[in-house]
């Protein structure tokens, strides 16, 4: 039997489907990708946006249309927070969520034997106190770095987010489980872990340790030479797990703490748990400690109530963070929020056009970001072989490219950056590999 992924969304997705596709292969299912003729092909969805849930029913259709003998599985985030939509999309011969992925091939097999179309979605406590449960991987399909889900769940409620009612409250792995999974990626090979959550900082809230215990955690195993983290929010992020972060050589300092707005006023509306003085504070804190941090982050446009002014007060925010990377989106209604029903929306041509300017702002912070480290000497880490080129990624994601006429193998690596390119910056060959002593 062949199964197929179509992973939409964050990396915590992309792991669950590594985790899905390798229970699979334990139980004799090949995995192929998703171009290929197969017996069943999953969608692991996305709920972020009505955009996103867009995509996945187009997904769904066209995997049926394709593959009209085939079973097409629905899971992830969408059916959790939308059950009756999803149980609607009849291209879907099995409808779940991403609570019971680790039941995915007992339900083809039930399907297979005659049980008719299946639609099983198991809600998400509505309070505090469910168990982390999911399947661990001892793989990844990017073979340079390895995503650990370490921590489900959103305990924020932010007014324009659905991911607390398709993810439930704050849960973290135990760190004995999380310890047997990072010595099989060790073993594996993997030079660099990231580590990935829906709400990543509240790691350890519910178990009395914190996200400074897992990062070293994953640094203590002999292969693995860098910690990374996935994205952030603010809070938690406290002076105490700074230094202990501090304290692990082989932590990343890269930081992408999401801001979402620069305005208080947006802030608030928003129902964010901190305003523009406590997050410039926390960046502050982080470059003191990590001369070489990168802080990155996503902005969003075109909130309803946001004026003008709001917005210039947003931009001009994000400049004087000096952010290295911002990711730049307008809002997006998402059914089921506060947000959704608020008066004063923004039009859809303001949006857009409040995105474009603060995109030419986000350009221009990572161009001087990028122009900075010329001359400096750094490690990448070698992850793609293109037309004479290597890419790869230093501690603090900034991508570096070196000519070589080979591709390099997945170890550190000593390179000068001598330039700057588009999104990238440019660099020569020193001294090889780094060694392991």
């Amino acid at each position: 039997m062949k199964a197929a992924f179509y992973t939409l969304g964050c990396k915590v997705n992309q792991y669950e489907s590594e985790a899905m596709a390798q229970r699979l292969a334990a139980q004799g299912v090949t995995v192929v990708d998703p171009a290929q003729e197969a017996d069943f092909y999953v969608v692991n969805s996305c709920t972020v946006t009505a955009e996103s849930d867009r995509k996945t029913r187009q997904a769904v259709r066209r995997f049926k249309k394709l593959h009209p003998d085939s079973i097409v599985v629905l899971t992830g985030c969408m059916p959790q927070a939308f059950p009756q939509a999803s149980a609607a999309l009849e291209a879907a011969d099995i409808v779940i969520g991403n609570k019971s992925n680790h039941l995915l091939y007992d339900y083809v097999l039930q399907y297979l034997n005659g049980g008719g179309r299946i639609v099983a979605i198991d809600p998400h406590n509505a309070q505090p106190g469910e168990p982390f449960t999911g399947d661990t991987i001892t793989d990844f399909h990017a073979r340079t770095r390895a995503a650990v889900k370490i921590e489900d769940g959103c305990n924020r409620f932010c007014s324009y987010c659905i991911i607390p009612y398709a993810r439930g409250r704050v849960r973290s792995k135990p760190l004995p489980a999380l310890r047997e999974e990072l010595a099989a990626l060790n073993d594996a090979g993997f030079c660099e872990i990231v580590l990935v959550g829906i709400n990543l900082s509240a790691y350890g809230s519910d178990l009395g340790c914190s996200l400074a215990d897992a990062v070293r955690l994953a640094a203590s195993f002999p292969q693995i030479r860098r910690v990374r983290l996935g994205s952030l929010e603010p809070d938690h992020i406290t002076n105490d797990v700074i230094a202990a972060l501090q304290a692990v050589p082989e932590f990343c300092p890269q930081f992408h703490i999401s801001l979402q707005s620069g305005c208080d006023r947006t802030l608030r509306r928003m129902n964010r748990h901190y305003d523009s003085a406590d997050y410039l504070a926390l960046c502050r804190n982080l470059r003191a400690a990590f001369p070489d941090a990168a802080i990155t982050t996503d902005i969003m446009v075109g909130f309803p109530g946001e004026t003008a002014e709001d917005f210039e007060t947003s931009r001009a925010f994000a400049e004087t963070v000096g952010f290295e990377k911002i990711h730049v989106f307008p809002y997006s209604r998402r059914a089921g929020t506060p947000a959704a029903s608020m008066p004063d929306q923004v039009p859809q041509a303001e949006k857009a056009r409040r995105a474009a300017e603060l995109s030419r702002t986000a350009a221009a912070l990572r161009t001087a970001a990028f122009t900075r480290m010329i001359g400096h000497s750094v490690e990448i880490l070698p992850e793609e072989w293109r037309d004479g080129l290597v890419q790869g990624c230093t501690a603090n994601y900034t991508p570096v490219q070196i000519r070589s006429d080979r591709p390099l193998p997945p170890v550190l690596t000593r390179v000068t950056v001598t330039g700057v390119a588009q999104d990238v910056c440019l660099g020569e060959l020193m001294g090889g590999e780094i060694s392991d002593d």
